[in-house]
């Protein structure tokens, strides 16, 4: 199916010396949004963006190489200092907040931001192996 004569405008972004980083690590990948003030997404990466596969994608190196990613265009954009705010239990927290800070994006704060019941649903059935 072809394209529409339609041309797609791509939507700018105000982007400050401040802004947010959200890193949600999950089990199987991590995502890496480097936003505004606003929570306008200026840049954003992730492992399987990276071409990772499968469980090499849950791994300090591929969340590392997302973040290095992400952070080349933010830097390029105007983003100099952000606020981290880091979810789920993935290995990936820690690499990809060092590589923020190493590729010269100051992370001023860290907040955990992983949802936590309380006593909320019952869980499934313990697994029988």
């Amino acid at each position: 199916m072809a394209k529409s004569g339609k041309s797609t405008k791509k939507r700018k972004v105000v982007v400050e010396a401040v802004g947010e980083a959200h890193i949600t690590a999950s089990f199987n990948n991590i995502i890496i949004s480097l936003t505004n003030k606003n929570g306008d997404v200026i840049s954003w990466s992730s492992a399987g963006k990276m071409g990772f596969r499968g469980s090499k994608k849950n791994t300090p190196y591929a969340a590392q190489l997302a973040a290095e990613d992400a952070c080349g265009v933010a830097r390029e954009a105007g983003l100099r200092k952000v606020k981290a705010y880091v979810k789920g239990p993935g290995n990936g927290r820690e690499s990809a907040m060092r590589t923020i800070h190493n590729s010269g994006i100051e992370i001023t704060e860290i907040i955990d931001v992983t949802p936590m019941p309380h006593n909320g649903c019952r869980p499934p059935k313990r697994r029988r192996v």
